[in-house]
């Protein structure tokens, strides 16, 4: 019997940095047991060329990574979504289109590495820093039996995992 595969979409407001992080890290992490995909409430329109550095540098193809709106998939056809993370503060406390099949949900707020100031050196380090939180949230995720865990504890420990402080 073949296991379930997850569909997940990650959300930020921009989706230039920490939304598409997740995306190839949910999708690399997961090796086949997740489909991810990343969007944002007002798109950047580009990804940010420091994740796009990172990813590139541990061997992740970025030649696919688009910003997009979250409109595409709220749209017939798209795919449905088991789970849903917010990564930005901003993009958690905005009002989300319904989606369809009622996903579970959860805020993973991670620092937002665009925002870092200081010299190159300092953005690749604030990159570093958030696609290391990402990764460690998203392999605790993928600890949990998800196919164990009624809707209830699964969200709560979804939101555990969220809170953690790297």
């Amino acid at each position: 019997m073949q296991d379930k595969t997850y569909n997940v979409l990650v959300l930020c407001t921009g989706n230039s940095a920490r939304s598409i992080l997740g995306e190839v890290l949910f999708n690399a992490l997961g090796k086949g047991k997740f489909n991810a995909y990343s969007a944002g409430s007002k798109p950047a329109g580009r990804v940010n060329p420091f994740a796009l550095e990172w990813l590139q540098q541990q061997g992740h193809s970025i030649a696919e990574l688009r910003s997009k709106s979250w409109d595409e998939f709220a749209a017939p056809g798209a795919p449905q979504f088991d789970f849903i993370f917010t990564v930005c503060d901003n993009a958690a406390g905005e009002t989300c289109p319904i989606w369809p099949g009622k996903p579970a949900t959860a805020h993973w707020g991670i620092p937002d590495p665009a925002a870092a100031e200081g010299d190159d050196e300092a953005k690749r380090a604030a990159f570093k820093k958030a696609a290391e939180q990402l990764a460690r949230r998203i392999q605790l995720f993928m600890s949990l039996p998800i196919e164990k865990l009624d809707k209830l504890a699964l969200k709560q420990k979804l939101v555990e995992i969220g809170q953690i402080q790297d």
